[in-house]
């Protein structure tokens, strides 16, 4: 069967998201444009997965567990998990590993945890969009220690991408799923690339983006277990 998904949306938790990127938002509009399958991945933090998650319940749209963590090589790289608990293991680790740099809000945005109700429970006030301590080959490494799909995103990209920082694809990259963005033409990539598989996602930090790909899947049943297989 066709599973439409769209594996790389920020909520307004993300500096960079806007504030109407709330749970019900989100949920409602990857509905409207008839998703089967969301991943949320914030910069460098999972905590308004819950929220999402729990919108999402009784619904007819799975979504997954993630996180898009900035290397110490300014590469974002989405880690997509099975649950909860192990996005958060990974998140614990990041946080340690995350320099302090206090956000300004009026600068780069708002950080906002929210409920399920879309309702504002703290903001948070370290800065999330900036660089862990950890290498490219240590991102990876640690998501894939947590059960997790380890993804360099938006590939196609001038800048905080694998190709616009390395210039190439290392031989020992550790996974091999890559990510183009939503200005790019699938087909172009997968010839190129033919040793990996590329998915197409949004990258939406705003809600008109959500599920604008328009891209699938072929799994043989709608839960996240068939996603998961098809990337193992």
């Amino acid at each position: 069967m066709k599973l439409y998904y769209d594996f790389h949306i920020h909520t307004a938790l993300s500096p960079c998201g806007d504030d109407s990127m709330t749970p019900n938002n989100i949920v409602n509009m990857a509905l409207i444009n008839e998703l089967d399958a969301i991943a949320i991945t914030d910069h460098n933090t999972a905590e308004n997965l819950e929220a999402v998650m729990k919108v999402a319940r009784g619904k007819d749209i799975i979504v997954i567990p993630g996180i898009e963590i900035e290397t110490k090589e300014e590469i974002h790289v989405i880690g997509l998990f099975p649950n909860l608990q192990s996005v958060y293991n990974v998140q614990n680790i990041i946080y340690s590993k995350l320099p302090y740099i206090k956000n300004k809000p009026n600068v780069v945005g708002n950080q906002y945890v929210l409920n399920e109700n879309d309702d504002i429970m703290k903001e948070l006030d370290r800065f999330l969009l900036i660089s862990t301590l950890l290498s490219l080959n240590e991102v990876i490494k640690l998501i894939k220690d947590n059960n997790g799909i380890a993804v360099p995103a938006h590939i196609d990209r001038p800048s905080y991408s694998i190709l616009s920082n390395l210039g190439f694809i290392p031989d020992d990259l550790n996974t091999s799923i890559l990510e183009i963005s939503r200005f790019s033409n699938l087909d172009v990539y997968k010839k190129q690339y033919k040793d990996y598989q590329i998915i197409q996602s949004s990258d939406a930090h705003e809600l008109g983006y959500i599920g604008i790909t328009k891209n699938y899947l072929e799994v043989k049943e709608k839960n996240i277990e068939s996603i998961f297989n098809i990337f193992n």
